[in-house]
Order: C-alpha cells, then structure tokens, then sequence
C-alpha cells in the first residue's frame, strides 16, 4: 500500500526531497530510474510518473531543480541501468527466476514470456518500444541479454530509447504540470499514464487469447 501511494502522490513525496535533501534530490532520481531499469528483481518502481513529476519539480521550482541537468543525469542512468542489467541476463540468465524478495518472486516466468513475445513483434526496436511499459521496461534489457542480442544493437537502441523515454517524458511535465486540471488531479494524471503504458500489455494478452480461442474452435 505505501508502494501505491508513493507512486500516486510521487509529486508530493518529491517535493518533501526537495526541501529535505536539497541537492541530493538529483542523486535520490537518479539512483531510481538507475535501480528500476538496471535491476530486473525490481519492476515495479515508478519510471513514467517519476520523469513526469520530476518535470513538474522543475517547472515549480527552478531554482532548486534545473531541468536540463536532471534530464541528463537520467538519461545517463537509464542508459546505465539498460546495460547493467542485459549484462545480468547475459551472465546469469533464467536463474533469476529463483530470487525472492521478502519471500515473493518480483519476476516470474510469465514475465520473461511477455517480454519474449514483444521482441517476436517488435524485434530490436522492443529496446526502445519497452521504455514506456512498466515492467517490460525493466525486463527487455535482461532478455536481450539471455538472447545474447548484438551489443553494438543494443547499445545504439538503449540510447535512443533511453533519450526519447526520459527526455519526453521529462519535458511533457515540465510544460503541462502546471496546468490547473493536470496539477490538481496528479493521480489521476499517474493512473491514466499507466494505462496508457500497459495498454499495449492489455492487447497483446487480448489478442493471444482470442488465438488461442480461434485454434481450439477449429
């Protein structure tokens, strides 16, 4: 429950770094978009909504959050993280299935199969399409590296994703987060930002099923 009102009120909780730690803020960001994509046992923190707030921050406070600098420190550790974490896949692979977090497993087979289903569709390109879906953002890195992709490939499409993901998104809070309807209704705003990322989640498990439905039927 605290991990869904964190991610709901992130704009809050930001702000409450802000004037807590100062400058230290920057160092606080970037080690979460570095540990959400760079480590694969760790999925759920909050990338979109974090860049989006961070925007707003920025805006609000431009004294004390330069937007420029925390745009490239963030594009820095999402390219950081996409590349720690394909050398994990690379490295150690499906063993990861077995690590548990406080007795739970934060990625499970069913994960690595949606992730493997998105490279079928999308193929290198899954690297910078991933960027914007929860989970198979943190989860696509490490599957390239269990496919031993080609790390040059790798390397050009976690730039450009890296930069689209955190300098858009960065930016669209930057200049809409001070809208009244926007600033007012944050969570509101968080909550359609993750439908909208895993929508294309939603119809790739529609779209399977009514296949699978089609081939029973004949």
């Amino acid at each position: 429950m605290e991990l869904i009102d964190f991610i709901l009120h992130i704009d809050q909780y930001l702000e409450v770094f802000l004037q807590d730690y100062g400058i230290w803020v920057y160092a606080i960001l970037f080690l979460i978009i570095f540990v959400e994509t760079g480590l694969v046992v760790m999925p759920f923190l909050p990338g979109d909504s974090l860049l989006f707030a961070t925007g707003m921050l920025a805006a609000q406070f431009p004294e004390s959050l330069n937007v420029w600098l925390v745009m490239i420190l963030l594009f820095i550790a999402a390219v950081l993280g996409d590349t720690v974490n394909y050398s994990i896949g690379k490295q150690i692979g499906m063993r990861i299935i077995n690590f548990k977090i406080l007795g739970k497993q934060p990625v499970t087979i069913e994960h690595i199969n949606k992730t493997h289903s998105f490279y079928e569709k999308y193929g290198s390109k899954t690297i910078v399409i991933a960027r914007f879906v929860p989970i198979v953002r943190t989860l696509a890195p490490f599957v390239a590296g269990i496919g031993r992709m080609n790390y040059a490939t790798f390397l050009t499409y976690n730039f450009v994703g890296g930069f689209i993901w955190v300098f858009g998104i960065t930016l669209a809070g930057y200049f809409l987060g001070n809208i009244p309807l926007i600033k007012d209704n944050f969570s509101k705003v968080v909550l359609l930002i993750i439908l909208v990322s895993v929508l294309p989640i939603i119809y790739s498990v529609i779209k399977e099923k009514l296949s699978n439905k089609n081939k029973t039927l004949s």
